[in-house]
């Protein structure tokens, strides 16, 4: 059976190894112009020298008004392309794949930073009006109150759909080798699927086909500029965990039409779609979304959710589980974490590190 540290190939891109970085929003982006800066370089590129097989850039917005916050990172001018260009090189150069993630948070945008009060945006606090399936607001009270979505028109959806291909575009053109269309978390695509907050009456509302119309379409028309030799992942929320909400099944029948559609992976991610969802948080939880997705979908699929451990991670690639682990708070925490997993589990050195840290990592000295 594979083993952690086995490479993966999927079309024509090979990862070194079957760990990623699972997309970590920083909130750290100049504000407003959604411009990466020297923190993402450095953020990112030492987990690639750290010994990473996929390293994913955070959440990033296809329009303006699709960012959670100002300072999110953004692909929707070309001006945005050149500093994204300088981490993919790099992060390509030291041995990972650079994955980039598309985004648009929907209902949930126009919101303060976490560490300032992870609230709505008022005008008058720089926020902006939001879009959503309905005009259905996330939920909360007092200050966590969000703001009421206006509803999209078929302009609405077409525009945002040519906005995800026109960053499809960039993310082709600064060098990326994996592409991730986010389709949770109560972003704008979940909110379509979600009995929870799609309640139209038209061709994208009320039934299954219908609530998956957006995402399956946005999907085909990532696919048709995407080049072929390309990864087209998708990150769904595989279960909303709250009754009447989209579900596990649901999930799977997604996951068969959308491999038919030309994606090859899932990173199989939960909930956050409803302000009322509560979760069985613990090491691994969701790890059995990506078990089931995989062997019922026939698709290959990406773990997260507390994966900390080496034999953990090891364990979910050895068992047929999924066919990547992404890591994003432990990631954090040490960004050597492929580096010590491979000690533990006996592999010997993850890859080989650039020379000045080989040199001394081997146990060598500076003469005097």
């Amino acid at each position: 059976m594979p083993n952690l540290f086995e490479p993966y190939s999927l079309k024509d891109i090979t990862f070194r190894n079957r760990i990623g970085v699972s997309p970590m929003c920083q909130y750290w982006c100049n504000d407003r112009d959604g411009k990466l800066t020297d923190w993402h370089l450095v953020h990112l590129g030492s987990r690639a020298v750290g010994g990473a097989g996929l390293v994913m850039c955070e959440a990033t917005a296809v329009e303006a008004r699709g960012r959670i916050t100002p300072q999110d990172a953004g692909l929707w001018e070309d001006a945005q392309i050149e500093p994204l260009a300088r981490i993919a090189h790099f992060v390509k150069q030291y041995g990972a794949v650079p994955g980039m993630q598309l985004a648009h948070a929907g209902r949930k945008a126009s919101c303060a930073r976490p560490w300032e009060g992870d609230h709505s945006l008022r005008d008058d606090e720089g926020g902006w009006e939001t879009i959503a399936p309905s005009p259905i607001a996330f939920g909360g009270s007092g200050n966590r109150l969000w703001r009421v979505p206006r509803e999209m028109i078929k302009q609405d959806i077409v525009t945002v759909r040519q906005a995800f291909v026109a960053a499809a575009r960039r993310a082709d053109e600064a060098g990326f080798d994996l592409l991730e269309l986010h389709a949770a978390h109560g972003y704008l695509a979940h909110s379509f699927y979600s009995p929870l907050a799609n309640q139209r009456t038209d061709e994208y509302g009320g039934s299954f086909a219908n609530r998956i119309r957006f995402t399956v379409e946005t999907v085909r028309a990532l696919r048709a500029v995407w080049p072929e030799r390309k990864v087209l992942a998708i990150r769904l929320s595989c279960t909303d965990w709250v009754e009447g909400g989209w579900t596990l099944g649901d999930s799977v029948e997604l996951a068969r039409l959308l491999k038919a559609e030309g994606v090859d992976l899932v990173d199989c991610s939960s909930g956050f779609g409803a302000a009322s969802g509560r979760y069985p948080i613990g090491p691994g939880w969701q790890v059995s979304l990506a078990d089931t997705i995989r062997r019922e979908a026939g698709i290959a699929t990406a773990a997260v959710g507390a994966i900390t451990e080496p034999r953990q991670a090891d364990t979910i690639v050895r068992e047929g589980q999924a066919d990547l682990v992404l890591l994003g708070t432990q990631f954090l925490r040490d960004p050597y974490w492929p580096l010590h997993a491979a000690a533990a589990l006996g592999q010997g050195k993850a890859h080989t590190l650039p020379s000045p840290y080989d040199y001394m990592v081997g146990g060598l000295s500076y003469k005097n």
